[in-house]
């Protein structure tokens, strides 16, 4: 998913889809903490009202594995 920058104010926005945040359990003014990783030009956020998603069948299985 690629979403676009948008200048708020004098600071910078990253839009949530509505779809992508209800998936996640996530809602409007809840925490979120940014981690940012410039030497690989990433941006990481943890969304504390997230419910964590199920593992696809093929990850558990790769993992029984080793």
């Amino acid at each position: 998913m690629v979403q676009k920058i948008l200048k708020t104010g004098n600071s910078l926005a990253v839009v949530v889809p509505a779809d992508f945040g209800k998936s996640l359990g996530i809602k409007a003014g809840e925490s979120v903490k940014v981690f940012a990783r410039p030497e690989k030009a990433e941006i990481l956020y943890k969304f504390f009202g997230a419910q964590q998603l199920p593992l696809s069948e093929n990850i558990l299985s790769l993992r029984k594995k080793t």
